[in-house]
């Protein structure tokens, strides 16, 4: 059977002057075979050849195969680029003549123009190929990654009451936690993170974090360095509100109380009731 959305093997069961009609068996009957127009063709192509093609649709939906390779088949995950959005939604460029649809139902957010997207491929209701940014339930969560390893991977949803939700090498399911999120991220930045947990279901738990006594120099260095820069003097002290001290340094209050500690340690700075101040 030739299947849409997929690269498959058919052999050439007819030659026309606009290209040769494909089978997945000499002997289909000819509501069974697919055309691969002749622009397409090679060189000396003659019946029976076996060819590696992508069977899509085209601008008229009728199916229709191409030599081409395009950069997505169905139900794998890639990144595409946005080339327009209109009144019915946007266009990806996928690596072939027709653009790939992506309807505004199946986005996650408003995309723009040459913005890049993550997304997957799908047969919709009318048996037309079409882009999903959905993709949660795509994503394998058998990685080979474990605890304390560093991943590297694509956010492709951010939902403000779980968190950020990336996958890991565009294919392993993995969540930032609320509680990790400490700077701002968007959808369809690269990071780089640390595996803090692997679930029970084998979806990983990240943090953009280092482990604390790692991130602990990180930290008192960032805050020090503000400090100077302040004139030596912050009104942030260990009773500061958690929303102004990540307003202000991107920490959680308990790494602005380990930083500090770490810092007046070390001799550098004064706390007093009204802020923090350097020696």
């Amino acid at each position: 059977m030739i299947q849409l959305g997929k690269i498959q093997t058919l052999t050439v069961v007819k030659t026309t002057d606009f290209g040769v009609y494909l089978a997945d068996d000499a002997d289909t009957r000819k509501e069974e075979t697919i055309l691969l127009p002749k622009n397409q063709l090679e060189p000396g192509t003659k019946v029976g050849d076996q060819l590696s093609v992508f069977v899509y649709k085209d601008s008229e939906d009728r199916p229709i195969a191409t030599l081409t390779t395009p950069k997505l088949t169905l139900k794998e995950i890639a990144m595409l680029k946005v080339k327009e959005v209109t009144s019915i939604g946007a266009f990806l460029d996928w690596g072939i003549a027709k653009d790939l649809f992506l309807p505004f139902k199946e986005q996650t957010h408003p995309v723009m123009a040459e913005e890049e997207v993550l997304v997957s491929l799908y047969i919709d209701k009318s048996k037309r190929l079409c882009a999903t940014m959905k993709i949660y339930d795509l994503l394998q969560t058998n990685s080979p990654y474990q605890k304390d390893d560093k991943v590297t991977g694509i956010v492709y949803e951010i939902i403000p009451a779980f968190g950020a939700f990336v996958a890991v090498d565009n294919k392993y399911s993995a969540l930032i936690p609320n509680k990790e999120l400490h700077v701002k991220l968007n959808p369809g930045q690269t990071i780089t993170a640390r595996v803090t947990m692997v679930q029970a279901d084998g979806k990983l738990d990240l943090s953009l974090r280092e482990k604390t006594h790692l991130q602990l120099d990180t930290d008192a260095e960032l805050i020090y360095e503000k400090l100077n820069s302040a004139g030596g003097f912050l009104p942030f002290h260990d009773k500061s509100e958690p929303e102004d001290i990540k307003k202000e340094f991107n920490l959680s209050k308990n790494a602005f109380k380990r930083a500090i500690g770490h810092l007046m340690k070390e001799n550098k700075i004064k706390i007093s009731d009204n802020g923090i101040q350097s020696l």
